[in-house]
């Protein structure tokens, strides 16, 4: 303490924050295509998840117990990069895996090449329209199943 009070009106700082003088500001999402990508298959599977379930954006969020603002974001902007606690909730409510959809939000690297090109071709058969046509039901369908695989258990 006597060491602070030398210091005068400087910024002092210990543990974390003195690691991270800002921590209301997350780092730069990565811009890599392959990021990018997943990102906007994100956008698009919480989008027609919400449809789906007959959710407006602000009973999603009340569900999920999270923002309407952030999920608004997270539906037109493949650039946000939302918080884990928001994906967590999303798999959730959704019901699928939690690593899969943190893998699908960009804040998780995807090794796994099929699953980017899943995602890829999951974004690009769907559209916005007022009800889900068959086709898009069955492009959400087919990737619900994807997310919701167990990852093999790693042998020791």
């Amino acid at each position: 303490m006597a060491r602070a009070r030398r210091e005068g009106d400087a910024v002092i700082g210990a543990g974390l924050l003195a690691l991270d003088p800002k921590p209301d500001e997350r780092p730069a999402p990565s811009h890599s295509a392959a990021g990018e990508d997943t990102r906007i298959a994100f956008g698009k599977f919480v989008k027609l998840m919400r449809r789906r379930r007959g959710f407006s954006m602000e009973e999603l969020a009340q569900t999920a117990d999270l923002d309407a603002s952030e999920l608004l974001v997270i539906e037109d902007d493949v650039h946000y990069v939302p918080e884990p606690r928001t994906v967590f909730k999303l798999a959730q409510t959704f019901e699928v895996s939690q690593r899969r959809l943190m893998q699908l939000a960009g804040l998780v690297v995807a090794n796994d090449a099929d699953f980017r090109q899943e995602a890829v071709r999951f974004a690009a058969r769907s559209e916005a329209v007022h009800k889900l046509t068959p086709e898009e039901n069955s492009a959400l369908e087919a990737f619900v199943a994807i997310l919701s695989e167990q990852e093999p258990k790693r042998v020791k």
